[in-house]
């Protein structure tokens, strides 16, 4: 097992400065004049030439780029245009507040998608596979944020049921800072109220953001507890009379669960890079509200940044996928 985790853990080094240099380079690209902006629109050549200077944007691109690593290797992402911050300590502001979104997403994605696909597989061709089908088409196919949408006219203005947006009240007074996650530090403090409070704000975004990875998981999910069904030893297994129930969660669930691994990886992903929509229709103060902000004023430090951080997150999300493969099916650990 230590061996593979070392090989894994070996490949990761040329995916990462891969990484690098393609935010580096895609941020370079970007149109306009980051630093004209920056300086605004009654700054003079000088003051903007002064300003390059000052950030080391007068230099040769792989000076720029070899600095711009130096400084990764020290933890420093670079220093913002327009708010001059380090880009490192906003995203260390707003990072928990999407980590807390997408996590809640994909608990409740696999909470609900793996056991509805292992009920959908056993109910084949009956009508809760039927009712379960459509249901996961129409969540695949509507947007995120115009369910968003649809969640705050149901539950928020006409029911009434959740708060509209954001993360805590204004007049709750929020938890001591320990993890970032609101949920978390309110349990640490023991600040009941706050964290009955945080929970109902999460609520709405993150069913907004599972319904998605919901669908797929437990379409993944289904299709692989059929292929397991149908196998030798489950047969040999219904043969011997062995309960359905024990057959289902004892032998077809563990070897089914292995495809559905990949796609939870990779919707993890796919979840920290698409929650721009979701946290601007829901005024959730996270990653995706700050890169907008990077993007429309092209402040390229803060894009990659951004953009860094998530790739590393999705890299290490499908390094854990890999790992939990070797504990599931020991034959891949010799792969």
């Amino acid at each position: 097992m230590l061996h593979f985790i070392l090989r894994r853990l070996l490949l990761l080094i040329p995916v990462i400065v891969g990484l690098t240099i393609i935010m580096f380079a895609i941020a370079r690209l970007l149109p306009g004049d980051p630093v004209a902006l920056a300086a605004g629109p009654n700054a003079t050549q000088a003051e903007i030439a002064a300003l390059a200077v000052e950030y080391g944007l007068d230099k040769p691109v792989w000076v720029q780029y070899g600095t711009y690593v130096s400084g990764l290797m020290h933890g420093d992402l670079g220093t913002s245009l327009l708010t001059r911050r380090p880009v490192a300590a906003d995203i260390k502001a707003y990072l928990p507040a999407t980590l807390e979104l997408v996590f809640a997403a994909m608990f409740i994605a696999v909470a609900v998608g793996i056991p509805l696909g292992l009920i959908t597989a056993v109910w084949r061709n009956r009508w809760p596979d039927y009712l379960a089908q459509v249901g996961a088409i129409g969540a695949i196919s509507m947007p995120r944020f115009f369910l968003g949408l649809l969640l705050q006219l149901c539950f928020a203005m006409w029911l009434m049921w959740l708060p509209l947006g954001g993360r805590l009240p204004i007049v709750v007074i929020p938890p001591r800072f320990v993890t970032g996650f609101l949920t978390i530090d309110s349990l640490i403090a023991g600040n009941w109220n706050a964290f009955f409070m945080s929970l109902r704000h999460l609520a709405l975004p993150a069913i907004a953001m599972s319904l998605s990875p919901l669908a797929t998981i437990m379409r993944m999910m289904r299709a692989s507890t059929i292929e397991v069904m149908q196998q030798d030893y489950v047969m040999t297994a219904r043969a011997l009379g062995l309960p359905q129930r024990k057959i289902i969660t004892k032998y077809v669930a563990r070897n089914a669960v292995s495809a559905t691994l990949t796609v939870i990886g990779l919707y993890f992903g796919w979840l920290l890079g698409g929650t721009v929509l979701v946290e601007t229709v829901f005024d959730w103060p996270g990653l995706g509200l700050y890169a907008t902000k990077a993007i429309v004023s092209q402040d390229m430090m803060p894009v990659i940044g951004v953009a860094l951080v998530i790739g590393l997150l999705f890299v290490f999300a499908n390094l854990v996928i890999d790992l939990l493969y070797g504990v599931i099916n020991p034959k891949v650990r010799y792969s």
